[in-house]
């Protein structure tokens, strides 16, 4: 059992390596994620986030919602950081709505993104092959919970609501911390 589980742990940790460093053929933006984040390793996780277009939804959202200090903080945190095509998932006026005259959910939504200490890729899929078919539960520091689990080789997180967000690039080194690429925005319940 414990050869199976080291085995299907690598796999992942494999694979996520894969995804953090190939070049996808037609999305040009989880490239130039990468590349800004290796350019701006030193930056705590506000500074790699604003230099990066990917993100910039993201880093107005933490701006609206006052949570700029707290994440150039110490830490270290790990951010499951949702991309703009993620935040343009979300019905139409939802992200003005929230920067604007809702920052409290906003701030619940944001916190429920964020992880206390640093968790890396080889962690994050060693703790799933851990847990078994269930996933890995994760606390945020917004007080919810996440489930992490393994499917088609890539890592998934399954929010409070049932909604899913898959893990695009990994392992986005800041001075306080990391950063996982997501493609959904995740919802608290």
């Amino acid at each position: 059992m414990k050869i199976m589980q080291f085995t299907l742990a690598s796999a992942v940790a494999l694979a996520l390596t894969a995804c953090a460093s190939e070049t996808p053929a037609d999305d040009t933006a989880a490239d130039t994620t990468a590349m800004t984040a290796d350019a701006t390793a030193t930056g705590n996780i506000v500074e790699v986030a604003q230099g990066d277009e990917t993100f910039s939804t993201l880093v107005a959202a933490v701006t609206a919602a006052d949570l700029g200090e707290t994440l150039s903080g110490a830490g270290p945190y790990t951010v499951f950081a949702p991309t703009n095509d993620a935040f343009g998932k979300l019905p139409d006026g939802t992200v003005e709505q929230l920067t604007t005259e809702d920052t409290e959910t906003l701030k619940s939504i944001l916190t429920y993104h964020v992880v206390e200490g640093s968790v890396d890729a080889a962690t994050l899929t060693n703790a799933i092959a851990e847990a078994g078919d269930a996933g890995y539960t994760i606390n945020t520091v917004g007080g919810g919970t996440l489930t992490a689990t393994v499917a088609d080789g890539g890592v998934v997180l399954t929010d409070a609501t049932g909604n899913t967000a898959n893990v695009t690039a990994t392992d986005v080194a800041a001075s306080n911390g990391v950063i996982h690429v997501i493609d959904t925005v995740l919802m608290p319940q």
